[in-house]
């Protein structure tokens, strides 16, 4: 894509009054903001796709990694290329209702996570955290899931910062073979 820098605006048909502003089309993204496979409700019945995922082939669920209480997860609408989520099996919305064996493990999946993600990406650093609850930013707040988020210097450009954009260079599965194969193993 080309991106003109004229004082005039480039005349775009269908997009309303000229702002001298230019579009980068993601329809796709709009399945995320329609809310597209979130819950409809608190609980696993509800539509939960934490819940939905691990009866998923690791294929069509995008599972990078299963353990025996927590799975890792590619995030569907990734901040960055690579970006995971290690999920409970166990539907619980509360970082404090973990058993310690969920705890543990999910805990083990992001070490093993960040390092699969140095070995098939380079990665340089990560942004590791779980936005608890909706009002601290959780997309799907019933079910608890931490991410895992690879970063590389300089990896913030003119796209998110002006655009509000992404450019993912990957297709899901691609990038959720190269993690998976890169995985280390388990003693």
């Amino acid at each position: 894509m080309l991106i003109s820098m004229t004082t005039e605006p480039e005349q775009q048909h269908g997009v309303g009054v000229p702002d001298g502003f230019g579009r980068l089309w993601t329809p796709h993204r709009m399945a995320y903001i329609q809310g597209e496979s979130k819950p409809t409700g608190p609980l696993p019945d509800d539509g939960c796709p934490f819940c939905a995922i691990p009866s998923m082939t690791d294929e069509d669920g995008l599972v990078v990694r299963r353990g025996v209480h927590a799975y890792a997860v590619l995030n569907k609408y990734p901040y960055n290329g690579g970006h995971l989520m290690a999920v409970p099996y166990r539907h619980v919305a509360d970082y404090t209702e973990l058993t310690a064996e969920e705890t543990a493990e999910i805990a083990e999946l992001t070490k093993q996570a960040m390092t699969a993600l140095r070995a098939a990406s380079g990665a340089h650093g990560f942004n590791i955290g779980i936005n608890q609850g909706s009002a601290g930013g959780a997309g799907i707040a019933a079910h608890l899931h931490q991410h895992v988020v690879p970063r590389w210097g300089g990896d913030t450009n003119f796209m998110p910062v002006v655009g509000h954009v992404k450019v993912l260079p990957q297709m899901l599965g691609d990038t959720r073979k190269l993690i998976a194969d890169a995985w280390p193993e388990q003693p």
